[in-house]
C-alpha cells in the first residue's frame, strides 16, 4: 500500500472486512507485543503483576474453591495467569496465536517446572482437549471475534469441560466498545513501537457501526524511510448484558453470574471490563 492507496481508502469500513484481527501471529509483531505484555508501565496489553496476582487469588478462591483443577486458558498470551495458577497446584493448558508469547510461556513453565502445556494456535480452530474444571477467556478478547466465531469458541469450551465445570469470561461493556468507535482521528510519530521497529508515523481513525454495534479501528503505519504504508484494522463487537447472557446460554451454559471485575467487586482501575461465570 502507498500514500495514494491511503487517500483512496474506503471512507467507512465494514466490520471485519479489512482484517479479522491485528496480526498477532506475525513473528515480528508478536515479539513487539510480548514486550508490551511484560511491561510494568501500563495495563494495555496485559495487566501489571500486582493486578494479575489479585485476579488469580480471586479465581483460586471463588471459581476453583482452592481445589486442584485442570484449567484451559484461551488466548493465554505469555501465560501470566496460567503460570500463577500452576504455581498454586493447578494443571493448565494455554492456547494463543502469538508465537513469541507461547515461546515465553513455555520457557517460564520449563524453568519453574510448572504443569503447563502451551500450544500455538487459533482458538477458533485449535483442539482444546477435554476434562477441564475451568475454561477461561479474559481481557476482552472474546469481543474481537465475529459473533459466529465467538459462539463457536464458547461451544468448544463447553465441550471441553467436565460436567459441573465453569466458564470464566472477562468481556468489554457495551459503553466501552461504543467509546472505541467514537475516538477522534489522530496521528503521531515513533522511532519504534508496536507496529514497527523503524521510525514511522501512525495514522489512526475509528468508526461506530450502529446497526451491528461494532467499533472499527484503523491504523496506517507509514515507514519514514520508504513511505510504504501498512494498514491494520480491528473490529470489536459490543454486547449488552442480556446479549452476553443469550450468547453464553446458546453455547449450553447455565447458572450465569455477572461480576463487576475479576476481583468480584467494582475496580476503578479497569471499569470497562466485566466478568461472567457460568456452569456446564
Amino acid at each position: 500500500m502507498n500514500l495514494f492507496d491511503l487517500l483512496q481508502r474506503t471512507p467507512v469500513p465494514v466490520p471485519w472486512a479489512e482484517a479479522d484481527k491485528i496480526p498477532w501471529h506475525d513473528p515480528d509483531f508478536s515479539r513487539r507485543m510480548l514486550r508490551e505484555h511484560l511491561s510494568q508501565a501500563h495495563d494495555a496489553a496485559s495487566r501489571r503483576t500486582t493486578i494479575i496476582e489479585e485476579h488469580v487469588e480471586w479465581i483460586q478462591r471463588e471459581i476453583l474453591h482452592n481445589r486442584s483443577s485442570r484449567v484451559l486458558d484461551l488466548g493465554c498470551g505469555p501465560g501470566l495467569y496460567s503460570s500463577r495458577l500452576a504455581q498454586r497446584g493447578h494443571t493448565c493448558v494455554g492456547i494463543d496465536f502469538s508465537p513469541a508469547s507461547i515461546e515465553y510461556a513455555r520457557e517460564v513453565a520449563h524453568a519453574q517446572q510448572l504443569a503447563c502445556d502451551y500450544r500455538l494456535g487459533d482458538v477458533r480452530l485449535a483442539e482444546y482437549g477435554a476434562s477441564y474444571e475451568l475454561a477461561m477467556f479474559i481481557f476482552g478478547e472474546l469481543n474481537v471475534f465475529r459473533p459466529k466465531d465467538a459462539q463457536r469458541i464458547l461451544r468448544k469450551a463447553h465441550a471441553a469441560l467436565n460436567e459441573g465445570g465453569r466458564l470464566l469470561l472477562e468481556v468489554s461493556t457495551f459503553a466501552d466498545v461504543q467509546r472505541q468507535g467514537h475516538q477522534r482521528s489522530t496521528w503521531y510519530t515513533l522511532d519504534q513501537g508496536l507496529f514497527s521497529d523503524r521510525p514511522h508515523a501512525v495514522l489512526f481513525e475509528s468508526f461506530w457501526d450502529e446497526a451491528q454495534a461494532v467499533a472499527i479501528e484503523r491504523f496506517y503505519i507509514i515507514d519514514a524511510e520508504t513511505a510504504e504504508v501498512t494498514p491494520h484494522s480491528i473490529s470489536t463487537q459490543a454486547y449488552t448484558d442480556e446479549q452476553y447472557r443469550t450468547l453464553v446460554q446458546a453455547a449450553g451454559f447455565s447458572d450465569i453470574t455477572f461480576y463487576p471485575s475479576l476481583i468480584g467487586q467494582p475496580d476503578e482501575r479497569q471499569k470497562d471490563l466485566i466478568a461472567i461465570v457460568a456452569s456446564k
